[in-house]
């Protein structure tokens, strides 16, 4: 019995085993498959404003008595007809018989006068607002997505529109955010408002992103600020002394390496290093003071954050807002549409969120 309890033990094993590899095979045979279907990378378009309409009709229909919904609904198709009507062109047909004296102005000018007391301007098209998301990590590796959307938008966008991105993002990398900040100063070059809104945080890199904004907006207990830069580094020099292990760093130019890991580090080394760092700070204020120039630096540029309630007073905020109550409102004068770009993933990238998917569901059952 003891071996057939053993035995059984190790088939159970063999056969897990088995099954794992078969589902990564399979895994991997699915994802080669979708791969041949052509390029992923996409543009996703969705109107904010048939999103914001449905979600009311659908809690209209669930609040009103079945009457007063039908009375509603039949309202707004009339409401709909009377736009559609007043918006049909109208076109005024007139007669010109010319001679050498063109005789016939003297009855144009009184058929033309006639028409201008009646006929009104087309109306306007509505204005357009286009809605970015940026979500940043400490490479903003949301830039990819950015600079693609920023593109797309720039093809279609005319001065009289209107950018909004939500952005969150407590910062990092100072040239991946430089860079998303550049992507964001490509409206301000073509003269496209842009208004950004902070729900969460927006510090360090991620203000630099928002200060390029005509407009920040901002929930009232958002962090933001944190103007500074920081940067730090083990050193396991004294460690590996101790443990008779020799580090040997050759460079080529007085100041390749300044702090490092492993070797020694001078005091020359440190004070070069706090140099490069404080010239860094210093462009990071001179480019804020660009796009704010009503900030006091002294102030604010001392790496200190606030929440937005706070910031407000100290002008790194325009308005306090959620992106939620600022769309839902333009959504009553402008088209709103929402733009996200899904770029196209690696098998490495694929199979590792699969596998992180997939270690996640089983920590679910556990």
């Amino acid at each position: 019995m003891q071996f057939l309890a053993q035995y059984g033990l190790f088939l159970a094993k063999v056969l897990t085993a088995v099954i794992a590899i078969l589902v990564v095979v399979g895994g991997i045979i699915v994802i080669l498959r979708k791969d041949k279907g052509g390029d992923k990378n996409k543009l996703e378009i969705k109107k904010l404003n048939d999103k914001y309409q449905e979600t009311q009709d659908l809690l209209e229909a669930e609040i009103l008595s079945k009457k007063e919904y039908k009375k509603l609904v039949k309202a707004r198709k009339k409401q709909d007809k009377t736009k559609i009507e007043e918006a049909k062109k109208r076109i005024f047909a007139l007669q010109f018989q010319g001679d050498i004296k063109a005789s016939a102005v003297c009855a144009l000018r009184e058929e033309v006068t006639a028409i201008l007391g009646v006929a009104t301007p087309t109306e306007e098209a509505k204005k357009r607002i286009f809605v970015l998301q940026f979500q940043g990590d400490i490479k903003a590796s949301a830039v990819c997505a950015l600079r693609e959307e920023v593109t797309a938008i720039l093809g279609v966008a005319t001065p009289t529109d209107e950018v909004v991105v939500c952005l969150e993002s407590a910062g990092g990398l100072v040239s991946a955010y430089g860079l998303a900040a550049s992507q964001l100063q490509r409206f301000k070059n073509k003269k496209i408002p842009l208004t950004i809104i902070i729900d969460k945080i927006a510090a360090s890199g991620g203000y630099l992103m928002a200060c390029v904004a005509d407009r920040i907006l901002a929930a009232p207990f958002a962090v933001i600020g944190s103007i500074g830069v920081v940067a730090q580094l083990p050193n396991f020099y004294r460690y590996l002394k101790k443990k008779d292990i020799d580090f040997e760093l050759l460079t080529a130019g007085q100041y390749k390496r300044t702090l490092t890991v492993f070797g020694e580090n001078t005091p020359e080394g440190r004070e070069k290093f706090q140099q490069e760092i404080e010239e860094i700070h210093t462009l990071f204020k001179n480019y804020i003071a660009h796009f704010r120039p009503n900030l006091d630096l002294q102030k604010i540029a001392t790496g200190e954050h606030w929440l937005a309630a706070q910031a407000i007073d100290l002008k790194l905020v325009d308005e306090l807002s959620t992106s939620d109550d600022y769309l839902l409102t333009a959504s009553q004068q402008a088209d709103i549409y929402q733009l996200t770009y899904t770029g196209k993933k690696s098998l490495l990238e694929k199979l590792g969120a699969m596998m992180s998917k997939t270690i996640t569901d089983w920590h679910a059952k556990i």
